[in-house]
């Protein structure tokens, strides 16, 4: 038994770049939306086992501090609106990076 030391290497190299490129345009998309002033505020979800959730009281502080944070924006409306149509974009990015991915499986 002989391994292709070439093939695995090349292997490697796609899923670290395309684990770089997913979590990376994400992270950039996550904060290219928070400066446009659109702060994602997921409300928690009550699960039957130990996990700590959020009182509707704490969920409605956490709202508050996200308005507040998005009105103390330097941004003019022109950025902010340039800031959400780049967030929009690199999360397009990673759903091709995904979409490639799996095609690549597939018919691979």
């Amino acid at each position: 038994m002989t391994i292709d030391w070439g093939a695995f290497l090349l292997v490697f190299m796609a899923a670290l770049i395309g684990a770089v490129v997913v979590v990376g345009f994400y992270a950039l998309g996550l904060r290219l939306l928070a400066s446009s002033g659109r702060v994602p505020v997921v409300a928690p979800v009550a699960f039957t086992d130990a996990i700590t959730v959020l009182s509707a009281k704490q969920i409605a502080r956490a709202e508050k501090a996200a308005a507040k944070a998005s009105a103390k924006s330097p941004l003019s409306d022109g950025q902010k609106r340039l800031a959400l149509v780049g967030a929009y974009a690199c999360f397009a990015v990673c759903g091709l990076a995904v979409v490639v991915g799996i095609l690549l499986i597939v018919l691979g």
